[in-house]
């Protein structure tokens, strides 16, 4: 796992609030969030071992975040930095849906930290959120390499081919239009919650269908990351994209079932 962290305080509400309201949360939890920490946690349940390298503040906040990743389950190799952790802010409503407000800029991991790259050697697939130019190509080190759209700009300009890029087809900040990097990535997946989804490249284009739950829907928190992880992992074990984004959308599936992105 290559990205980023944030620490995450969720609380579950009735419904967002409209301007100048006060609404009471029914519960609250935080927990190491983003992209690159709720991925990692999963990884590292489906995989037995995973390795995350990213970038911390280097404040207490931080330290926490490491803590807890490595409580889950989750090596982290982290370089430290001056500014502070950053964190982010999590909305759950009645109706499953989170809205995150974040709050600080993203500490992104470089190939220049003095971080362990050369265990990505023998990585059988990283996905990538975030990092400069050094560790996008640190990353494509591994056997499979996805990645979030998100990082379109992270790998863009660096030559690097992604083999699967994964995002939702909904969200603005998730779109890739053909001809946003060069080389194309193999595959590109866009998620399409309880719809499903549809993929392009050798073979397609074609959709898959969602999961079935494992149990009632519980909330949204964590479940595009969730798909991820299967999809990623799925892919490292050797499994063809179908099978892989059958992985995927179990994996999202089960996440739908519990509460946040942990359970």
């Amino acid at each position: 796992m290559v990205g980023h962290v944030e620490w995450a305080d969720a609380v579950r509400v009735e419904r967002l609030p409209a301007a100048g309201e006060i609404v009471h949360g029914e519960q609250a939890w935080s927990v190491p969030g983003g992209g690159g920490g709720i991925t990692a946690v999963l990884l590292g349940r489906l995989a037995g071992e995973v390795h995350l390298f990213t970038a911390l503040g280097d404040d207490e906040l931080g330290r926490r975040c490491r803590d807890a990743l490595g409580e889950l389950g989750v090596q982290v190799h982290a370089a430290w930095r001056p500014e502070a952790q950053r964190r982010a802010l999590v909305h759950l409503d009645t109706e499953r849906e989170r809205a995150i407000t974040v709050v600080g800029p993203r500490a992104d991991p470089a190939g220049g930290d003095d971080l362990p790259w050369e265990l990505l050697d023998e990585a059988d697939a990283v996905f990538l959120t975030a990092g400069d130019a050094g560790a996008v190509a640190h990353a494509r080190r591994a056997r499979m390499l996805v990645a979030t759209s998100r990082a379109v700009g992270a790998v863009r300009g660096t030559g690097v081919r992604v083999d699967a890029l994964v995002g939702s087809a909904a969200d603005p900040g998730e779109r890739y239009r053909p001809g946003d990097l060069d080389p194309e990535p193999i595959h590109v997946l866009r998620t399409e919650a309880a719809a499903g989804g549809h993929w392009e490249g050798p073979g397609g284009p074609s959709r898959w269908t969602a999961a079935a739950l494992p149990g009632p829907p519980v909330d949204s928190f964590g479940c595009g990351d969730s798909f991820a992880a299967g999809l990623t992992y799925g892919l490292g074990a050797g499994l063809d994209l179908a099978g892989a984004i059958e992985q995927g959308a179990r994996a999202g599936a089960d996440c739908a079932a519990r509460p946040g992105p942990y359970g």
